[in-house]
């Protein structure tokens, strides 16, 4: 799995000019389901999110979650963090999962961050053009990509 997580003070997603989630404080995540992901990649990607401490404490320096603050989550189904650029200027989007089994496992992520302690988790409307609007915080922006870690996490 690949995400583009940003530390917000809100962000909304809209469908055919149609609001459909809205968040203040918290997290804005960007989510690609890619090939061979599993619901162990998302447990642990759903536990790091939910414990990153990218807030800041009352001496200023970033060290609560989004579940310390009482924050929220905007995910959003985002297919073309997969893209391979590598060749021509195309960019190849092959490495994504196939919808029916990235939108499984993006529901169940939804789900995964709930059972971590996110209160409130908005979604965008996965597979549809989406308009989102983020404020980010700081900025901070961290990428994560599973493959890149240990099989332990």
């Amino acid at each position: 799995m690949r995400a583009v997580i940003q530390r917000v003070t809100a962000s909304s997603v809209a469908v055919d000019g149609q609001t459909v989630g809205s968040i203040g404080a918290g997290l804005n995540v960007l989510l690609c389901v890619m090939h061979g992901d599993t619901e162990h990649h998302a447990q642990i990607l759903a536990d790091k999110i939910a414990k990153l401490r990218i807030f800041s404490d009352e001496s200023g320096k970033m060290n609560l979650s989004v579940t310390q603050i009482g924050g929220a989550v905007l995910l959003i189904s985002q297919f073309t963090l997969a893209a391979d650029t590598r060749k021509g200027n195309r960019p190849s989007f092959t490495a994504a999962a196939k919808p029916q089994s990235a939108n499984a496992l993006f529901v169940r992520f939804a789900d995964l961050l709930r059972e971590n302690g996110v209160a409130q988790v908005k979604t965008g409307v996965f597979g549809a053009d989406m308009q989102v609007e983020i404020i980010n915080d700081g900025p901070v922006t961290i990428v994560f990509d599973t493959r890149d870690w240990s099989a332990g996490g």
